[in-house]
């Protein structure tokens, strides 16, 4: 059995064939366990060492809020002398597309088949889901906004906003929240004021289609992408593998003065004040900190505990407690500095990290991080998943035995690929090399709800 250390002041070892944790000395009950060089819980009875560690002898210490303290401990990144360029839609507000598709938003649930049968007939994409009505306050909000962030998205060279017309999420207001937008790109529709809903919808998006079709790619500066960082499913290998590569790419695009977004706050518990630390400016420390305390604050709200994560999944891949996940996930962000702090809805507009509030929910997170106008986004996964998001996804497994074993899903193997190897796929995709969920027609979107229903 093979056995790595991960960091020199590591209490457990790995195991290469499996990722389950084993200790490297023996670890007494109240013990703090040690991986990545940080605690990522307490021993619940003596562990002789070379036994194993896991939920039957390992337990997190999480609690509610806390008192953050500012200590910045940072390095800005060195900037790349040369930004090179790379080809792409340059839209009329001066953003950038990697896609020039034709995207259909529905307002609301009970139009989602007129929106899947209007995209059968024109070869639209229709994202549906099930709310827009029977919401109040921040949940109707944040469907609104949601919804109006994914119509600005660069990657779309045309949108149809489908409407009801007695929804509580109206149209009219959609229409003035989106009036800075090109008329001729987004389009909108009420099924209630049709005389025959798909003959109009039909010939909308027949128009949209005339104008996306003449869109041409153009060399634009790689500085102007956006890349979503997301996983899905993690196992033991994903913050050894997968995630430091993809935080390699962070700190890459971020040095050119390119833009990442990092959301899952929930699995930031644990590992938060490695990125609160990074903060650019106490400003944005304080916002970072409100947004980890909030979402602590509602799960003891709802009655559960900070902790109640991993997955049985990510159980069963070798991961124990939140801070263990927490520690792995966060690597995705490298080690560059955090920029900003978004809301759900809100675009990512400062080059740099961006962290981005929302649940750690696979679907939830991949549409946030679509709405916050990520270009593509970067999935690590070890266990797999088809999931993919209204952008590309690129799929990067941690083990080579998983991107072996769903080769229809995993674009890229961690274990066996470098860096530089992630980097040139990337930069594929990013100019119109289909990932594998665009391949397998694996697109959704999912809207975060936390209210009452009517």
């Amino acid at each position: 059995m093979g056995l790595i250390l991960i960091h020199p002041s590591d209490t457990v070892l790995v195991q290469t064939e499996n990722g389950h944790k084993y200790a490297r000395q023996t670890i007494h009950k109240g013990d703090v366990v040690i991986k990545y060089g940080f605690p990522i819980g307490e021993a619940t009875e003596d562990i002789p060492r070379g036994q194993p560690v896991h939920t039957h002898n390992l337990s997190s210490r999480l609690s509610g809020a806390r008192n953050y303290l500012y200590t910045p401990d940072f390095t800005p990144l060195a900037p790349a002398e040369r930004v090179p360029v790379f080809s792409a839609y340059r839209r009329k507000n001066g953003s950038i597309g990697i896609r020039n598709e034709l995207w259909i938003l529905p307002t609301v649930a009970c139009v989602n088949d007129t929106a899947r049968v209007l995209a059968e007939k024109t070869g639209a994409f229709a994202f549906l889901h099930p709310y827009g009505c029977s919401q109040l306050g921040d949940d109707l909000t944040r469907t609104a906004e949601t919804l109006c962030a994914l119509a600005r998205h660069p990657n779309a060279g045309g949108v149809l906003i489908l409407g009801l017309g007695c929804e509580n999420n109206r149209l009219a207001a959609l229409r003035e929240k989106l009036s800075d937008t090109d008329p001729a790109r987004v389009r909108f529709l009420n099924c209630q004021d049709c005389e025959d809903e798909l003959r109009d919808g039909e010939a909308i998006l027949r128009e949209l289609r005339q104008l996306l079709v003449q869109d041409r790619r153009e060399p634009v500066p790689l500085s102007a992408l956006k890349i979503g960082l997301k996983c899905g499913g993690s196992d033991g290998f994903s913050g050894i593998t997968a995630n430091p590569l993809c935080g390699r790419i962070t700190d890459r695009l971020v040095s050119l003065g390119g833009t990442a977004v990092l959301s899952e706050v929930p699995e930031m518990f644990g590992a938060e004040e490695i990125l609160l630390n990074r903060c650019v400016s106490e400003k944005i420390f304080q916002q970072a900190a409100a947004m980890i305390n909030r979402w602590k604050t509602y799960f003891l709200s709802h009655g559960q505990p900070v902790s109640e994560n991993p997955s049985p999944g990510n159980r069963e891949g070798g991961i124990t407690t939140l801070e263990e996940k927490s520690l792995g996930c966060v690597q995705k962000g490298g080690s560059a500095p955090v920029t900003a702090v978004l809301n759900i809805g809100e675009i990512a507009q400062s080059p740099g990290l961006n962290l981005l509030d929302g649940p750690g929910n696979d679907p939830i997170a991949a549409t946030s991080l679509s709405a916050a106008g990520c270009h593509l986004l970067l999935f690590t996964t070890g266990r797999g998943t088809p999931l993919g998001a209204p952008v590309p996804t690129i799929k990067i497994a941690s083990n080579t035995a998983l991107a072996k074993r769903k080769s229809s899903w995993i674009d890229f193997d961690a274990q066996t690929g470098s860096a530089d190897m992630l980097w040139q796929l990337l930069l594929r995709i990013a100019e119109g090399a289909q990932t594998k969920n665009e391949q397998n027609g694996c697109r959704q979107i999912a809207i975060f709800k936390d209210g009452v229903t009517l």
